[in-house]
């Protein structure tokens, strides 16, 4: 196990029979029972449905502290990385386990520019997508489209990791620029070399022929912050997928495509998509009601539910969201906008946290909460969201991913379940 250490024994008891299970803490002080031969030993499995207390493996990249509202990479807090350093540095720290110095960042930059360009038969790609197209569908189906063009690095050895990672980090922020401009009936912008990552994509998604657009450096912060607060999660549904699908030797390509398609989901990484609408829902056919829509989140009967609220981990505070809120201000403010949607989501904000029934379940915001309201100042539309929380999840994949493939108990996924179905049947009886 990586980093982690065997501290004591715990007994179980089954059938009149005593067995002794390893216990295991990590660097943080976390402790994990080993049942990797449980059912071995004693013919049992585990039941944990979602799998809310079942560790999968050890990991050296991300802690969270859900009780005290604490996000790490690599060891750094979430507030120092997006302060002080841009989404591409960390990236380098997610995939590498270390901040890139100088030199380390200007091969990398090099290195993104690179690749940053599709194969121009993509291109025609988009074209046959219909009309209505969700841009995520078309991220996930471009993505698994990029092993045919570059087979070479599905199974790539470790001195090339920095060409696929690169590859694949800005080749898919042009993918979802390409989408955006397909969704809009634009001309396709293509990358600039003198531009840095983020300007790059604004760029590719704003500039027009007619219009003239230049990045602007306080947005380009801005977007790099909402980045590095995506950027991974530890062990959540779609890294899980993504692993997933590789530990059966997948390539890269296709464990990615598959994370994205998790990612979609609303009570995934689509729900900064339903928490505006959500917040247009209560503005438009609510009348700005934040009191009725608080009571009927509350209600069994009514289908009505706080999107953005709560989170499997957190039991406080998501440290994200107050980061998120933080960037939101200051885009809102910046840009002269007064969007009443960010009214509504503060008096939510501030009824669920002094409402019991959300303080009893835990029910703070979290980081899809007010990302969206950002984004939706800046320009991007409602149902490109999730494509830019794909955008920055993407380093934390990759890494995860390698590091699955690299673990020395590395194994294909394949749960065990607890059969409730019917008996043997006989086909003459019946």
């Amino acid at each position: 196990m990586l980093y982690a250490k065997e501290i004591s024994k715990a007994t179980l008891e089954v059938n009149g029979k005593t067995f002794q299970l390893p216990v295991y803490m990590g660097t943080e002080g976390e402790m994990a029972l080993d049942i990797r031969n449980l059912r071995a030993q004693t013919g049992l499995i585990t039941y944990d449905p979602g799998f809310g207390n079942t560790g999968a493996c050890a990991s050296n990249i991300t802690y969270i502290d859900g009780e005290k509202g604490i996000l790490r990479y690599r060891g750094y807090d979430i507030a120092d990385l997006t302060e002080h350093c841009n989404f591409l540095e960390v990236a380098y720290l997610l995939v590498h386990g270390f901040l890139p110095n100088k030199e380390e960042y200007a091969a990398f930059s090099s290195m993104m520019n690179q690749h940053s360009m599709l194969h121009e038969d993509m291109r025609h790609f988009y074209n046959l997508f219909p009309e209505h197209a969700h841009p995520m569908a078309m991220l996930s189906a471009m993505v698994v489209t990029l092993s045919t063009f570059y087979p070479e690095l599905e199974h790539s050895a470790n001195e090339a990791i920095d060409s696929m990672v690169t590859r694949l980090l800005s080749k898919l922020r042009t993918i979802a620029a390409f989408a955006y401009k397909k969704m809009k009936g634009h001309p396709i912008v293509y990358p600039r070399p003198d531009l840095s990552y983020c300007d790059n994509f604004l760029n590719m998604l704003f500039y027009t022929p007619v219009n003239g657009y230049k990045p602007d450096p306080v947005i380009t912060k801005a977007l790099n912050q909402l980045l590095i607060l995506q950027a991974d999660h530890e062990q959540n549904c779609s890294s899980t997928v993504v692993k997933a699908v590789g530990s059966s030797d997948a390539n890269l390509y296709a464990s990615i495509s598959a994370g994205i398609c998790a990612l979609w989901g609303p009570k995934h990484g689509g729900a900064n998509q339903a928490v505006i609408e959500m917040l247009e829902d209560i503005q438009n056919n609510q009348h700005g009601d934040v009191i009725g829509a608080l009571e009927r989140a509350k209600s069994k009967e009514d289908p009505f539910r706080l999107m953005g609220f709560g989170h499997r981990v957190y039991k406080t505070y998501d440290p994200r969201a107050e980061i998120a809120k933080k960037i939101c201000h200051k885009v809102l403010d910046y840009l002269g906008v007064n969007d009443p949607l960010l009214d509504i989501a503060q008096r939510l904000e501030a009824g669920a946290l002094s409402d019991q029934y959300f303080q009893e379940r835990h029910l703070y915001p979290n980081v899809d909460f007010y990302t969206g309201i950002s984004y939706r100042a800046i320009g991007i539309p409602t149902n490109m969201f999730t494509v830019l929380f794909a955008l920055g999840r993407l380093p934390g994949w990759i890494a995860q991913w390698l590091e699955m493939r690299d673990a020395s108990e590395h194994r294909i996924y394949r749960p065990r379940q607890l059969y409730v179905g019917p008996k043997l049947h006989s086909v003459k009886a019946d």
